[in-house]
């Protein structure tokens, strides 16, 4: 087992889906940081070297990801609720915030739009 950011993760795991494993870290941003630490793609987590580990470690340490961007996303919403926008207004009322249609299929919206968003 590999412990990264207070995490646990089985050492025949890849290293990309390691990475997005995390919230806030998508593919692409996951390959990024693989190149930008000379990372093989299909590398897995336990073939990495202890510098390897630590300097992952420190650069997922640098970015906004995990509660943190969980944090500032319902701080974000909050923030326009009070303001009283209309975005912040249909956050409020649980409907579609980005202009999609009402008058059928607002399923996703209903569910998405919940008085205070998880993220």
């Amino acid at each position: 087992m590999v412990f990264i950011l207070g995490i646990n993760f089985p050492e025949s795991q890849l290293v990309k889906r390691t990475l997005t494993s995390f919230y806030g870290i998508g593919p692409l941003v996951s390959s990024r940081i693989m190149a930008r630490l000379s990372i093989h793609p299909t590398a897995k987590v336990g073939s990495l070297a202890n510098k390897q580990v630590l300097d992952l470690t420190a650069e997922l340490s640098g970015m906004t990801i995990e509660n943190e961007l969980r944090r500032q996303l319902r701080d974000n919403i909050a923030r326009l609720r009070d303001m009283g926008s209309y975005r912040g207004r249909r956050h409020a009322m649980g409907l579609p915030v980005r202009g999609q249609r009402t008058k059928t299929q607002t399923a996703t919206a209903n569910k998405l739009n919940r008085v205070e968003r998880k993220g």
